[in-house]
């Protein structure tokens, strides 16, 4: 069994192995798309593999793992479940949540140092 590309979600390629249907790949591959397309995401490029175990009594046969580069910042995912529709939901779920984490890793460096005023942090000038 040999991988076969099948296309990318903007820059970001879905990969699969063995015995995929083109219906699932294509309800994968929106589902990546959509946890990946956020206004104000620096440029995301990366891949996500996907494969179906041969062994059909495995209880959890489907399978994805990816590398996104988001910015400059590696965002890696895995995922297993029992088919295809539930594998490519919890792919967009983890997806978004790790992006959403990237792309506002630098709000806490925005963040004053200084202790808020009950903690005996700077007091506003009216409060007096």
């Amino acid at each position: 069994m040999t991988p076969r590309d099948t296309g990318t979600a903007d820059t970001v390629g879905v990969r699969a192995e063995g015995d995929v249907d083109e219906q699932e790949l294509a309800y994968i591959r929106a589902k990546v798309r959509a946890a990946l397309t956020r206004p104000g995401l620096p440029p995301v490029v990366g891949e996500v593999r996907v494969s179906q175990a041969v062994a059909h009594h495995a209880g959890q046969p489907w399978a994805a793992g990816g590398e996104i580069r988001v910015g400059s910042d590696l965002v890696v995912v895995h995922a297993r479940e029992a088919s295809a529709h539930e594998l490519a939901d919890r792919l967009q779920d983890r997806l978004r949540g790790l992006v959403e984490r990237v792309a506002h890793q630098g709000d806490t460096a925005r963040r004053t140092a200084a202790p808020p005023p009950w903690r005996g942090g700077p007091q506003d000038e009216g409060q007096n």
